[in-house]
């Protein structure tokens, strides 16, 4: 089922056939790649494990990043904020995975990245010995030779980007700012709508243009309705936060159009920026004094409506990331004003209800709509 997307094969292979690969054909590779795995680092995924053979190429000539076993989750990290594991391909690796003092995942992978513009635009590896011993020291050192033939701006990128201290690597900001890599850049956008939306990456809700069927709920079935219950959720088993601490579902006869304005309001009363997009609501809050560049949302909300049938509609609040007691403050807030009977008819139970009722994540859900 993949294959068939990326039949293109490998990037390793690409480069293997051509040998080295035109510095404007490596550069939109090369963009493609940042785009990314800057994506993945947005989510707090770490690869740790790139290389040719993990970039896979579909028929159309674009990238698609593949192979995220080694790749590390923000549960992964220390107490000192960094990651611990020593893992990779040994011609790949950063020098500071090495020395098992621990490291940040996403300047190791910038590092990555930049063996693999090494040799998509050389044709070869800039660090390469049978020893593991001397590979290493050269690892450690930076101890590459850039060919001459490059240009004198793809020339300064790989220097910054493998620089064997990472406190004076340049960061995936940095590299979009390159006058390298800015030439012919085009931003990838994901293929899913239901990515985490940034301040300034669309348009507030109050200058978009109405469309009457942004506020039309997405129908849900009795079998979808029973899959929602906690009792039937297996992400416990792969995530170490609970379902009920991370999505929070209560009804409300409220029609969808002022379910959306009423969130609107009193999220953006509670001190929330609030943008809109097809049928979903995203609640964001950026923390006092961040100064990370990677993530400048601290706290993202997504929220959607469901049908359930005639005037009974379900509200699902699912948390991205963010303070715990500052959700449930907002969930509890939506649902003590949005909900059916408020917080009466809002009921805890481990799994689903009685006679009359069913449960949805823990939360009871009266079956008169249906």
């Amino acid at each position: 089922m993949v294959l068939e997307f990326v039949n293109g094969g490998e990037l390793f292979d690409k480069i293997a056939i051509k040998g080295k690969l035109p510095e404007q054909e490596g550069r939109r590779l090369f963009q493609q790649l940042i785009d990314g795995v800057s994506y993945c680092h947005d989510k707090g995924v770490y690869h740790r494990d790139l290389k040719p053979e993990n970039v896979l190429v579909d028929r159309k000539g674009n990238i698609k990043i593949s192979d995220f076993g080694l790749s590390a989750l923000p549960q992964h990290l220390g107490n000192d904020g960094l990651l611990h594991t020593t893992c990779g391909s040994p011609n790949y690796i950063a020098p500071e995975v090495l020395q098992n003092r621990g490291y940040d995942g996403s300047l190791s992978d910038i590092w990555s990245c930049g063996v693999i513009l090494f040799v998509m635009l050389a044709g070869y590896l800039p660090f390469d010995d049978r020893n593991l011993v001397v590979l290493y020291q050269k690892i450690f050192k930076g101890d590459c030779q850039i060919p001459k033939w490059l240009s004198p701006a793809a020339q300064d990128l790989l220097r910054k980007i493998l620089e064997p201290n990472p406190m004076k690597r340049i960061n995936i900001a940095g590299i979009r700012e390159h006058e390298w890599f800015k030439k012919d850049y085009v931003p990838v956008v994901p293929y899913d709508d239901d990515e985490d939306v940034l301040p300034g990456s669309v348009l507030p809700i109050k200058e978009q243009i109405d469309e009457p069927a942004q506020e039309k709920p997405t129908h849900i079935n009795a079998f979808q309705l029973i899959g929602m219950a906690s009792s039937l959720d297996l992400s416990g088993f792969f995530e170490e936060e609970d379902v009920a601490q991370r999505k929070i579902r209560f009804t409300s006869m409220h029609p969808p159009k002022d379910l959306f304005d009423k969130i609107e309001n009193i999220v953006t009363e509670m001190g929330f920026e609030v943008h809109r997009g097809l049928r979903k609501l995203k609640v964001l809050k950026k923390c006092k004094g961040s100064k990370n560049s990677r993530n400048p949302s601290s706290f993202l909300v997504r929220v959607e409506v469901f049908e359930l049938g005639p005037s009974l509609y379900v509200v699902e609040l699912k948390k991205s990331h963010g303070d715990s007691t500052l959700y449930r403050q907002l969930c509890e807030r939506l649902s003590d004003e949005l909900g059916v009977c408020k917080t009466e008819e809002i009921m805890r139970t481990d799994s689903l209800g009685d006679s009359d009722m069913s449960s949805v994540d823990g939360e009871a859900l009266p079956l008169s709509g249906f």
